[in-house]
């Protein structure tokens, strides 16, 4: 079954060709009066200006127009879309220019406010001498009276160490037992003869 709507054809085409789209990319056909020529616009017109020229060389002036009108169309046609990308390339930019800067606009204002708010604080706490910067002032240390009022507990590693004695030197070690020399020359047992069976 059919559908009600019936599809148009015509107004697809216009669409295309008002919302511009991607025209020096696109790919058209051109019913040329030497048949069909199919490509981008700048192959297109390429073509044209080659049939002209050879129609030219060849005397015929009604076809070298005729070809001449053809290219010259494709290039008005593709003038015309490198203008308008050109204005939304400048259009873009534009945006872009205007982001970038209410960007910079933003980040100063929360650099301000963050100084600000590190100026308070500074303000509202207590001045501390600071070391690591240098300045040379050191804050005063107070002693406790005695160890026993600091409320600390005393460590082996905080107790004053006591000389050590001095060692005694070691008396040079006896070198290793050597076999006795009597062992060594007495002769090894050697076994009684086995009684002869045939006795």
């Amino acid at each position: 079954m059919r559908s009600s709507k019936p599809r148009s054809r015509k107004n697809n085409r216009n669409r295309q060709q008002q919302g511009g789209g991607n025209i020096p990319n696109r790919v058209f056909d051109s019913s040329g009066p030497e048949g069909k020529v199919r490509g981008t616009p700048q192959q297109i017109i390429d073509k044209y200006q080659q049939l002209a020229r050879d129609s030219q060389l060849s005397g015929d002036r009604v076809a070298t127009e005729n070809f001449s009108q053809h290219a010259e169309h494709y290039l008005r046609m593709l003038s015309a879309a490198q203008k308008e990308i050109d204005e939304r390339r400048e259009v873009q930019e534009r945006e872009n220019r205007e982001r970038q800067a209410e960007r910079d606009r933003e980040r100063a204002e929360r650099d301000a406010q963050r100084a600000e708010r590190e100026a308070q604080q500074a303000q509202n706490q207590p001045v501390v001498a600071d070391t690591q910067n240098g300045s040379g002032e050191q804050p005063d240390v107070i002693e406790p009276a005695s160890e026993a009022d600091s409320g600390l507990v005393e460590t082996p590693e905080s107790k004053p160490r006591k000389p050590r004695a001095p060692r005694k030197p070691r008396a040079p070690r006896k070198p290793a037992s050597e076999p006795v020399a009597s062992e060594a020359a007495a002769p090894a047992e050697q076994p009684a003869p086995a009684p002869d069976a045939a006795e």
